[in-house]
């Protein structure tokens, strides 16, 4: 576990030590059994985002008075240890207003579960010295969704998503659809579907980000077998949004996408 995870979860120990809170009573307070607590605690589970805001809503003066709570502001400190190319985009993903993300292979990043996210990550050889921090750096990006003002999300993904399973985990799709269904629900997030009637359309060769930012300028994301890239060029920006607009053209609506999903997560249960 590298040291900003270890100091991290520390600071959280120290927490729960100096409120003379035993796992049991820390876990009631911020609506978490105490052996969850124990597992983030040691470094079984990752501190998410929602587990983050719990104990800084529950313990944290400055989260009441409407500022950043403390452990929500380390899990951004988390994303600093990433790539010099991963932060570039992180850095644009908390700029942006809007997020336009298209993927034929994987459930989006800002959407997957903590199972999922550690299915699909342990499967690339280039993560497999730091796999937990990739998982706890992916979900301390999904802050992103939460707040006041949360990014707009609108994700079109094909449908064989919903259907491809994480061999020998059959759990891991029955939670991850399940999730989907709820962050489905939320108003600022869109999962439109692209069904099977599609055949080959536009885009099917690689996912894409698009982000709009705070200014109103643009930059994308593009994904590669051994980096990321950010993207600002006008040329390679007009290509994806035509490429976007065309894959959202075979999406189906939003309320029959979610429907669609819903249909998936039986099939999982």
């Amino acid at each position: 576990m590298g040291s900003v995870m270890d100091y991290v979860l520390m600071e959280l120990r120290l927490l729960r030590q100096n409120l003379a809170l035993s796992q049991e009573d820390f876990g009631r307070s911020i609506g978490y059994s105490a052996s969850h607590v124990s597992a983030v605690e040691t470094g079984g589970r990752p501190l998410t985002p929602d587990y983050a805001v719990a104990v800084d809503r529950a313990h944290d003066p400055a989260f009441r008075e409407g500022q950043d709570g403390r452990f929500s502001r380390m899990l951004r400190e988390l994303a600093k240890a990433d790539p010099d190319w991963l932060r570039e985009w992180i850095e644009c993903e908390q700029e942006a207003t809007l997020l336009r993300w298209y993927e034929p292979a994987w459930v989006p990043g800002l959407l997957q579960t903590e199972a999922y996210a550690r299915a699909t990550l342990s499967h690339n050889l280039l993560y497999t010295d730091d796999l937990e921090q990739r998982v706890f750096s992916r979900l301390g990006r999904q802050a992103i969704l939460s707040g006041d003002q949360p990014v707009q999300l609108v994700a079109v993904i094909d449908v064989m998503v919903l259907r491809r399973p994480v061999v020998g985990q059959p759990g891991v799709m029955a939670e991850q659809i399940a999730h989907l269904v709820k962050m489905g629900e939320l108003p600022h997030v869109q999962i439109l579907v692209v069904p099977d009637e599609a055949g080959i359309y536009p885009g099917l060769q690689g996912g894409f980000i698009l982000a709009t930012l705070g200014d109103g300028s643009m930059v994308t994301h593009l994904d590669h077998q051994v980096r990321a890239q950010v993207v600002n060029g006008a040329d390679d920006l007009a290509t994806l949004q035509r490429t976007w607009e065309a894959v959202r053209g075979e999406a189906l609506p939003r309320r029959q996408s979610l429907d669609l999903i819903k249909k998936a997560a039986q099939t999982w249960t």
